[in-house]
């Protein structure tokens, strides 16, 4: 399991600046603003894997205090240059703090984690949330776990999530829907979007 996440880094830390170029002018806003909804202006949001930056930056602009982080060192670099924030080189398992954020955006990220690693991650994702807090994550839809195109992924369908949440007893479930991928030529991927909140 160890090894398919360092295979994951590597691969975001050799095509950094592929992925970057790829993710960066994508329209995200609807998406964006939907999370936002949930939250008071100017809450604290933790950007969790926060990639080439583009969403904490738009988090920035509209007046939230924002924490980034990412475990490819790479995309620390670009984000933080594109963001002009310090961005925290620490992997999703590192995570360990309590009652600090309002809101925790995890999009297309935590998905490279096994499953009994994900279920970590959700206890501290949880943990790391003051009260009534609200994490928007996503995943490809679908039941696959493994390795594809050099990264590890998890996939997720409603049931599979249902399944999963009965072990994370700190949050419950508040949206949940299904989107197309918004890349161009990618139309045909579908995502399982989550809204979840700290009981």
């Amino acid at each position: 399991m160890k090894k398919c996440i360092e295979d994951t880094i590597v691969y975001y830390n050799k095509n950094a600046d592929i992925f970057v170029e790829g993710t960066i002018n994508i329209d995200f806003t609807q998406k964006q603003t939907h999370f936002l909804s949930k939250l008071i202006s100017g809450s604290h949001i933790l950007d969790f894997g926060c990639g080439s930056g583009r969403d904490t930056k738009y988090f920035l602009e509209q007046g939230y205090r924002v924490t980034a982080a990412d475990g490819s060192i790479e995309l620390c670099k670009a984000a933080g240059k594109y963001t002009g924030i310090p961005i925290r080189h620490m992997l999703f398992q590192e995570l360990n703090e309590t009652e600090i954020y309002d809101g925790i955006w995890a999009c297309s990220s935590i998905l490279h984690l096994p499953l009994p690693e994900l279920n970590d991650v959700f206890h501290r994702m949880a943990a790391a949330l003051k009260e009534r807090g609200v994490i928007y994550t996503s995943f490809k839809y679908g039941t696959y776990e493994g390795e594809r195109n050099g990264r590890y992924f998890t996939d997720m369908t409603e049931e599979k999530l249902s399944c999963f949440l009965q072990n994370i007893k700190e949050l419950e479930l508040e949206e949940q829907w299904v989107t197309s991928d918004v890349r161009p030529g990618r139309g045909d991927e579908k995502w399982l979007n989550i809204i979840l909140r700290k009981k």
